[in-house]
């Protein structure tokens, strides 16, 4: 297989990982959310008193805050519905795989290292630092990332 096939083959393997990524987080966070629902609902059926209301107001402030992880969660998921597959462009932007003389780079969401043999990927957001710097960047274009420089050896 030619060095260019893999590194498209690798493309499609990171944008499936990206949406396993948000798939099973997803999954994680709504069988977390029916399980505060019937822990509510056997607290109900309790009448310890204040224990009662205490235990309640803390189930409510966690399912609180995985409707938060939830919400958080679909925008990411949107953002991922909207990266472009087949992207094609000279220039770093979204649904870019990112070639370096180091790493390889993903530019889609914060889903973290995607290990491919024999190589690994880093699926990143434009929203983080290196996503910022790399936007926009050509084949040959050098950025500093934690006191490393970076040169750009190909964008797919």
């Amino acid at each position: 297989m030619k060095e260019t096939e893999s590194f498209d083959t690798l493309k499609k393997e990171a944008y499936n990982f990206c949406v396993l990524f948000v798939t099973d987080r997803l999954t994680r966070i709504q069988e977390h959310i029916k399980e505060l629902e019937t822990a509510l609902t056997s607290e109900t059926k309790s009448s310890a008193g204040d224990k009662h209301e205490t235990g309640r107001a803390m189930i409510q402030l966690e399912r609180e805050k995985l409707g938060q992880q939830l919400a958080e969660l679909e925008k990411t998921q949107q953002l991922l519905s909207k990266v472009p597959k087949d992207r094609k462009a000279p220039t770093i932007g979204l649904g870019s795989l990112v070639i370096t003389d180091t790493f390889i780079y993903y530019i889609a969401i914060s889903a973290g290292e995607f290990k491919s043999k024999p190589k690994s990927v880093y699926c990143i957001s434009a929203a983080t630092p290196i996503g910022k710097l790399a936007f926009g960047k050509a084949v040959g274009d050098v950025f500093s990332f934690n006191g490393k420089e970076l040169t750009i050896v190909e964008v797919r």
